[in-house]
């Protein structure tokens, strides 16, 4: 009996790490929402009173100085993706220790028949271990965003997505960041490294994207082995 339920058990067990080796490239195969270009607020309908002049500044009216530059909610801004990132990390340690007991017996008595050689006990220990890590990413391209808030210190919150269908399979590039105003150029074009709290995700599916991930069976003996 108990040994039925052992295999029960390990049945359960078997099959739930299974679940998690499978479980992350079906959630990579998906784009994240909350990437979705931001719109303008709709226009609230109101009778305006007859002024009589010829200029009404309600009518998108935007300074000589704004210009066109993007400043409201829905507007469209280029971010220039331009990330170059190159980590060094290296580690070292090295200990030591040494240990020695004597014991001398007495010359005279009943313990003078002891060998003072076999009394005598050394220790020593030693470690060393050394360790490094170097890596290198770079990302270049541009993407589309829309500003979602703009908000009182002079900063707003931008967020969209590419996608690309290609015969392969899709792929999509997805942004988001707070951005300065002032950092928007007349081309409403801003560097990613002008961004602050970043989020770029960049994904895709398809048949090239299937081949490049390990299959599913060495993903669950990976996942299990202790080595």
């Amino acid at each position: 009996m108990p040994f039925k339920l052992h295999l029960r058990l390990s049945s359960v067990h078997l099959a739930g790490l299974m679940a998690l080796a499978l479980a992350a490239p079906a959630l990579a195969g998906k784009p994240k929402p909350g990437f979705e270009a931001a719109v303008p607020p709709a226009p609230v309908a109101a009778a305006r009173p007859a002024t009589g002049a010829i200029f009404d500044s309600s009518l998108g009216y935007a300074s000589l100085i704004q210009g066109t530059v993007a400043r409201r909610v829905g507007d469209p801004v280029t971010i220039l993706l331009i990330e170059n990132t190159i980590t060094n990390k290296t580690a070292g340690s090295k200990t030591g220790r040494n240990g020695n007991v004597s014991v001398t017996p007495p010359s005279a008595g009943p313990l003078s028949f002891l060998d003072p050689n076999a009394l005598n006990a050394a220790g020593q220990s030693s470690f060393k271990g050394d360790g490094s890590a170097t890596q290198t990413s770079q990302f270049n391209g541009a993407v589309g965003v829309t500003i979602a808030e703009v908000r009182p210190n002079g900063t707003a919150l931008v967020r969209g997505e590419k996608r690309l269908l290609l015969s392969q399979g899709q792929e999509w590039i997805q942004f988001s960041g707070i951005v300065r105003l002032i950092d928007i150029d007349q081309q409403n074009q801003v560097r990613s490294n002008q961004v602050a709290d970043v989020r770029v995700e960049y994904a895709g599916n398809g048949s090239i994207q299937r081949a490049s991930r390990e299959g599913w069976l060495s993903r669950f003996f990976n996942l299990i082995t202790p080595f």
